[in-house]
Protein backbone atom coordinates (compact mmCIF):
# COMPACT_ATOMS: atom_id res chain seq x y z
CA UNK A 1 0.00 0.00 0.00
CA UNK A 2 2.66 2.65 -0.63
CA UNK A 3 1.34 4.86 -3.25
CA UNK A 4 4.27 7.39 -1.65
CA UNK A 5 6.57 6.57 -4.50
CA UNK A 6 4.22 7.37 -7.22
CA UNK A 7 2.71 10.42 -5.92
CA UNK A 8 6.75 11.57 -5.22
CA UNK A 9 7.29 10.76 -8.75
CA UNK A 10 4.40 12.82 -10.36
CA UNK A 11 5.25 15.68 -8.18
CA UNK A 12 8.75 15.69 -9.00
CA UNK A 13 8.44 15.47 -12.76
CA UNK A 14 5.82 18.55 -12.49
CA UNK A 15 7.93 21.43 -10.90
CA UNK A 16 7.86 20.13 -7.46
CA UNK A 17 10.08 18.86 -4.54
CA UNK A 18 10.18 16.10 -1.88
CA UNK A 19 8.38 18.39 0.52
CA UNK A 20 5.58 19.54 -1.72
CA UNK A 21 5.44 15.58 -2.22
CA UNK A 22 5.31 14.85 1.01
CA UNK A 23 2.78 17.48 2.10
CA UNK A 24 0.95 16.35 -1.21
CA UNK A 25 0.43 12.65 -0.20
CA UNK A 26 -0.44 13.50 3.31
CA UNK A 27 -3.41 15.49 2.61
CA UNK A 28 -4.69 13.21 -0.06
CA UNK A 29 -4.09 10.34 2.56
CA UNK A 30 -6.10 12.15 5.20
CA UNK A 31 -8.80 13.08 2.76
CA UNK A 32 -9.21 9.65 1.34
CA UNK A 33 -8.94 8.08 5.29
CA UNK A 34 -12.11 10.35 6.24
CA UNK A 35 -14.15 9.79 3.06
CA UNK A 36 -13.38 5.68 3.95
CA UNK A 37 -14.37 6.34 7.33
CA UNK A 38 -17.94 8.41 6.81
CA UNK A 39 -19.01 5.38 4.03
CA UNK A 40 -18.45 8.08 1.15
CA UNK A 41 -15.92 5.77 -0.94
CA UNK A 42 -15.59 1.93 0.22
CA UNK A 43 -12.51 0.46 -1.74
CA UNK A 44 -13.07 -3.73 -2.75
CA UNK A 45 -9.87 -3.82 -2.95
CA UNK A 46 -6.73 -2.55 -1.88
CA UNK A 47 -5.54 -1.11 -5.79
CA UNK A 48 -8.55 0.34 -5.39
CA UNK A 49 -7.85 2.68 -2.85
CA UNK A 50 -3.97 3.36 -4.03
CA UNK A 51 -5.40 4.37 -7.20
CA UNK A 52 -7.94 6.55 -5.47
CA UNK A 53 -5.01 7.96 -3.02
CA UNK A 54 -2.80 8.51 -6.36
CA UNK A 55 -5.61 10.72 -8.14
CA UNK A 56 -6.55 12.40 -5.18
CA UNK A 57 -2.95 13.61 -4.95
CA UNK A 58 -2.78 14.24 -8.15
CA UNK A 59 -5.59 16.36 -8.34
CA UNK A 60 -4.69 18.42 -5.95
CA UNK A 61 -0.99 19.07 -7.29
CA UNK A 62 -3.08 20.12 -10.73
CA UNK A 63 -5.07 22.42 -8.41
CA UNK A 64 -2.27 24.13 -6.65
CA UNK A 65 -0.01 24.40 -9.92
CA UNK A 66 -3.27 26.10 -11.19
CA UNK A 67 -3.62 28.24 -8.70
CA UNK A 68 -2.50 31.91 -7.67
CA UNK A 69 0.05 30.51 -5.41
CA UNK A 70 2.06 28.76 -8.06
CA UNK A 71 1.84 31.23 -10.62
CA UNK A 72 5.21 32.56 -10.49
CA UNK A 73 5.97 36.16 -11.46
CA UNK A 74 9.32 38.26 -12.34
CA UNK A 75 8.65 41.95 -12.90
CA UNK A 76 11.53 43.61 -14.59
CA UNK A 77 12.91 46.52 -12.59
CA UNK A 78 15.54 48.74 -14.64
CA UNK A 79 16.30 51.35 -11.56
CA UNK A 80 19.54 51.57 -10.42
CA UNK A 81 20.14 53.48 -6.95
CA UNK A 82 23.57 54.73 -8.45
CA UNK A 83 22.81 55.54 -11.72
CA UNK A 84 19.03 58.14 -12.35
CA UNK A 85 19.71 57.71 -15.82
CA UNK A 86 18.70 53.72 -15.70
CA UNK A 87 15.70 55.28 -13.93
CA UNK A 88 14.94 57.34 -16.98
CA UNK A 89 15.83 54.64 -19.71
CA UNK A 90 13.55 52.64 -17.72
CA UNK A 91 10.31 54.66 -18.63
CA UNK A 92 11.62 55.19 -21.95
CA UNK A 93 11.73 51.25 -22.27
CA UNK A 94 8.37 50.87 -21.09
CA UNK A 95 6.69 53.45 -23.27
CA UNK A 96 8.19 51.38 -25.80
CA UNK A 97 7.33 48.21 -25.51
CA UNK A 98 3.76 49.50 -24.79
CA UNK A 99 3.73 51.46 -28.05
CA UNK A 100 5.14 48.79 -29.98
CA UNK A 101 2.26 46.34 -28.43
CA UNK A 102 -0.69 49.11 -28.96
CA UNK A 103 0.32 50.13 -32.87
CA UNK A 104 0.33 45.83 -33.10
CA UNK A 105 -2.97 45.58 -31.92
CA UNK A 106 -4.17 47.96 -33.35
CA UNK A 107 -2.78 46.36 -36.71
CA UNK A 108 -5.18 43.03 -36.27
CA UNK A 109 -8.43 43.16 -37.33
CA UNK A 110 -11.60 44.26 -35.60
CA UNK A 111 -12.77 40.62 -34.92
CA UNK A 112 -9.30 39.84 -33.44
CA UNK A 113 -9.65 43.07 -31.23
CA UNK A 114 -12.60 42.03 -29.83
CA UNK A 115 -12.07 38.41 -28.91
CA UNK A 116 -8.83 39.59 -27.87
CA UNK A 117 -10.22 42.48 -25.76
CA UNK A 118 -13.28 40.20 -24.22
CA UNK A 119 -11.13 37.44 -23.24
CA UNK A 120 -8.06 38.95 -21.89
CA UNK A 121 -9.65 42.46 -20.39
CA UNK A 122 -13.19 41.79 -19.77
CA UNK A 123 -12.19 38.47 -18.64
CA UNK A 124 -15.25 36.72 -20.50
CA UNK A 125 -15.52 33.19 -20.93
CA UNK A 126 -15.21 31.57 -24.16
CA UNK A 127 -18.59 30.08 -24.41
CA UNK A 128 -19.61 33.89 -23.33
CA UNK A 129 -17.79 35.23 -26.26
CA UNK A 130 -18.54 31.80 -28.69
CA UNK A 131 -22.20 32.92 -28.19
CA UNK A 132 -21.40 36.58 -29.37
CA UNK A 133 -19.73 35.44 -32.80
CA UNK A 134 -22.26 33.03 -33.42
CA UNK A 135 -18.94 30.25 -32.98
CA UNK A 136 -19.42 26.95 -31.19
CA UNK A 137 -16.71 27.20 -28.14
CA UNK A 138 -13.87 25.15 -29.89
CA UNK A 139 -14.05 27.66 -32.87
CA UNK A 140 -13.74 30.59 -30.49
CA UNK A 141 -10.67 28.88 -28.84
CA UNK A 142 -9.06 28.48 -32.22
CA UNK A 143 -9.88 32.01 -33.25
CA UNK A 144 -8.56 33.34 -30.08
CA UNK A 145 -5.66 31.10 -30.46
CA UNK A 146 -4.74 32.12 -33.84
CA UNK A 147 -5.74 36.12 -33.37
CA UNK A 148 -2.57 35.58 -30.63
CA UNK A 149 -0.66 34.43 -33.30
CA UNK A 150 -0.98 36.80 -35.11
CA UNK A 151 -0.25 39.45 -32.29
CA UNK A 152 2.65 37.86 -31.64
CA UNK A 153 3.46 37.77 -35.70
CA UNK A 154 3.39 41.67 -35.70
CA UNK A 155 5.11 42.36 -32.44
CA UNK A 156 8.09 40.96 -33.42
CA UNK A 157 7.84 41.94 -37.23
CA UNK A 158 7.54 38.10 -38.56
CA UNK A 159 4.77 39.81 -41.24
Amino acid sequence: MNNYSKVEIYILKNNGNREQAKDFYQEAFITVWQKVKNDLFIPSKEDEYNAYLYRVAKNNWIDYLRSKKYIKTTHLSFESAEEESDEQNSDNFSESVYKNAMHAFEKLGDECKQILTNFYFKKQSLKIIAKAFALNEASARNKKYRCMQRLREIVFNKN
